[in-house]
């Protein structure tokens, strides 16, 4: 019977943890750790996740800040209010909630923010710790997905990992992870040939592709790990329900593999403790205590 890598209850043990640490530290740092959140526009999406962090910080106790521009502010504006943030000592962690409307330079925007409040662990000094395997803060999903494989005591050492997918937000950085931690990574993407031979000799197959639906039983090979990181609202086509599927069709797929990330209830929940981690991390270091929490971020 295959294991499913319940992000919920992993999530749910580490917050556990995170608020005893934040009491803990309160001991020595006399306020709390403290998150601003700059969303801009009204894309529904992304209300629902500004939503879902806000409560995720109150439950371990976090400040949290939400930051809500109007959909045609400029670029400067919010390198305006970036630099505010950056020069707040109370401040602890800053996140940019993508995406951003197509005026804004979401890259740039990014490489503003102080990498050492970079919570969402995308500036490119960030980025570059994690390639040279040097401690910094990590990008969430694939840090969550990192803490997945090792709550079941999934090693990667030794593995033949293959992530499809290259973007900056999964892909890459899951990758260099996974080659940090001694796997032997193929990255594979929309320009690969012959992507399913390759996907059959994963090991552990990272699906972060983006298209519902699009990996089934055919790509996987017996007994592997398969972790889905997509997530898509597709309406059925008889009554209009909207229903949560992921990159992989997993109903077909789940007979065969060792564990799987389920969607709803996978990668996701990992995605917003993981913010949690860096935020508090973050406001460890920040106030001159040792971290406590590198262990979670690989």
């Amino acid at each position: 019977m295959s294991i499913k890598l319940d992000g919920k209850q992993v999530s749910y043990e580490i917050q556990e943890r995170l608020t005893k640490t934040i009491s803990e530290s309160l001991l020595s740092i006399k306020r709390p750790p403290s998150l601003a959140v700059i969303r801009v526009g009204d894309d529904p999406a992304s209300g629902v996740y500004v939503a879902n962090k806000e409560r995720a910080c109150a439950k371990v106790g976090i400040n949290s800040l939400i930051h809500h521009l109007k959909e045609n502010v400029s670029n400067q504006k919010v390198e305006q209010l970036i630099y505010q943030l950056n020069a707040d000592n109370d401040v602890d962690g800053i996140l940019l909630q993508l995406p951003l409307p197509k005026e804004l330079n979401a890259q740039k925007l990014i490489s503003q923010i102080n990498p050492l409040k970079d919570v969402d662990g995308l500036h490119e000094t960030n980025i570059g710790k994690l390639i040279k395997c040097e401690p910094g803060l990590r990008s969430c999903t694939p840090a969550g997905i990192i803490n997945l494989l090792n709550s079941k005591n999934i090693k990667i050492e030794g593995k033949n990992v293959v992530v499809v997918g290259r973007s900056l937000l999964v892909g890459k950085p899951i990758s260099h992870m996974m080659l940090n931690l001694n796997g032997t990574v193929t990255i594979a993407h929309s320009k690969t040939k012959n992507l399913k031979d390759i996907c059959l000799k994963a090991d552990i197959l990272v699906v972060a592709a983006g298209k519902p639906k699009f990996i089934d039983s055919s790509f996987v090979k017996e007994g592997a790990v398969i972790i889905d990181v997509g997530i898509h609202r597709l309406k059925s086509s008889n009554n209009n329900v909207t229903q949560l599927c992921g990159d992989v069709i997993m109903e077909d797929v789940i007979s065969k593999v060792f564990a799987y990330t389920p969607v709803p209830g996978g990668v996701g929940p990992m995605t917003v403790t993981m913010l949690l981690v860096n935020t508090i991390a973050s406001w460890q270091k920040r106030c001159g205590l040792i971290s406590t929490l590198d262990d979670l971020l690989p």
